[in-house]
């Protein structure tokens, strides 16, 4: 017989059947078998009575900026926070200081995430200057998409916003059509530009450090009208378009119209579907996040666009900054840094939305993990079955997740006001990467653990530990 590395007992195993009790044995960083009951032997055991066994959330939208900006968390730290969240993948945006817009650059900032991350990690890249080389090699150097604004760069950074904002929309088709033909996703931040300065000219002598002044300088009608046009533009570029955190109803109802136009998906994010802008208001300047935390009706409208499919993936959008970052910007909501953590509110957050009866727990798997393996071709992730990388997350149903500064792991976590308070259904209890323990409780990996993962056929997945 046999002998596994380690076995997970008497969980409730969240497998692509469905619910299953089941013994989950673990060889080599990869799931080897699913066992009945109290079969098989293995070096270590894990008793998970009473808990649910699922695959590891994928958050394919996570920024953490390092090593530019210490003082917003650093690749240990929010990777830490991460694998306490359920987190066991994440994919880093290229907002990187400078930006990451060419292949030498993915290399720096592989090798940095290799040094110091707790979980998996993934990159993207920013199309830079469009060159078919260019772009081509950051393809080869095992990026899992790329990233594009449609608005220009905030004052002062250009340069970590070279190559990636293309508020001309014939540099969007460019892009678009660049990223068709390296066949990886290209994922677009869509409010246009245009009627965002127009909304912006609106304000002028009204008080900017109004919280209400930020919702009025981002309304709903720019995130529709550039996802509109994205879209219309994709009938032809034909890319894997993916659009970021959806905000509104008015964004739903185009995304309904264009269905079955060309091939695109969309996501959205915690502080959508479980904040609105009264929340917002109570938070103040800590809660302003691009684009901005809207109404009780665009809240419905995006639980209704996952009920039917047309959402299908839930994103943290972690972006951290500093306590004095922010508060130095709360006298102009407008310029203030935007941003919420949220590598700790992901799982909870929708584990208490299936206690509510908004989702399943089967819908929670699909929308954190599986949709996401699915949708950037990584096919030995988000899913507990023989042969799948052993990225587990065992969760306590009947467990809460209370939130406050003296319970988050972020580097952020002085930030996190949206959340203070809060307390969900559902507590993650273990965090398993690559088979081995990075959290019971407290962080027990080492930096470095986490692999670099490719899209399927790229190449294989590097372990960097």
């Amino acid at each position: 017989m046999a002998e596994y590395d380690t076995i997970i007992r008497n969980a409730i195993v969240m497998a692509p059947s469905g619910a299953q009790p089941l013994d989950v044995a673990i060889s080599d960083r990869r799931i080897a078998a699913l066992l009945p009951r109290r079969e098989g032997i293995a070096r270590q055991a894990i008793d998970a009575s009473g808990k649910h066994l699922l695959p590891g959330a994928i958050d394919i939208h996570f920024h953490i900026r390092a090593p530019a900006y210490p003082d917003r968390g650093t690749v240990d730290s929010e990777t830490r926070a991460a694998a306490a969240g359920g987190i066991t993948t994440l994919f880093e945006m290229p907002i990187s200081k400078p930006c990451c817009n060419t292949a030498e650059r993915v290399e720096i900032r592989r090798a940095h995430f290799a040094e110091h991350a707790h979980i998996n990690f993934g990159l993207y890249a920013a199309p830079g200057d469009l060159t078919e080389a260019s772009v081509a090699a950051m393809a080869a150097a095992g990026i899992v998409g790329f990233k594009i604004f449609t608005t220009p760069a905030p004052e002062g950074r250009d340069d970590e916003f070279f190559g990636l904002s293309f508020p001309d929309e014939a540099d969007q088709m460019r892009a678009l059509k660049a990223a068709a033909a390296t066949g990886l996703p290209i994922v677009v931040h869509a409010e246009s530009a245009q009627l965002l300065a127009r909304a912006e000219a609106d304000l002028e002598g009204t008080d900017l450090g109004n919280i209400d002044a930020h919702l009025a300088s981002r309304p709903a009608i720019c995130e529709a009208v550039a996802v509109a046009k994205l879209l219309t533009m994709n009938i032809e570029a034909r890319a894997k378009l993916h659009i970021a955190h959806v905000t509104s109803a008015l964004t739903v109802s185009v995304l309904r119209r264009f269905a079955g136009t060309s091939d695109f998906s969309a996501e959205t994010c915690p502080h959508y579907l479980l904040r609105t802008h009264d929340d917002v208001r109570s938070a103040g300047v800590f809660a302003k996040i691009n684009p901005p935390v809207r109404l009780k009706a665009d809240q419905d409208a995006l639980w209704q666009a996952i009920a039917d499919g047309v959402i299908t993936h839930v994103t943290t959008d972690h972006a951290a900054f500093s306590r004095a970052e922010k508060l130095a910007g709360s006298k102009n909501m407008v310029t203030a840094p935007p941003g919420s953590p949220g590598s700790e509110i992901l799982v909870p957050g929708m584990l208490d939305a299936a206690a509510r009866g908004r989702i399943t727990l089967e819908q929670v798997v699909a929308l954190l993990s599986g949709n996401a393996a699915d949708r950037f071709g990584l096919p030995n992730k988000g899913r507990i079955e023989v042969g799948a990388d052993a990225d587990l997350i065992l969760v306590d149903l009947d467990g809460k997740t209370s939130i406050g500064p003296d319970t988050l792991l972020t580097f952020a976590r002085d930030v996190a006001q949206l959340y203070y308070g809060a307390e969900f259904s559902g507590r993650v209890t273990r965090t398993i990467v690559g088979g081995q323990t990075v959290y019971d409780g407290a962080v027990q990996s080492h930096p470095g653990w986490g692999a670099y993962v490719r899209p399927a056929g790229r190449s294989t997945t590097e372990t960097t530990s």
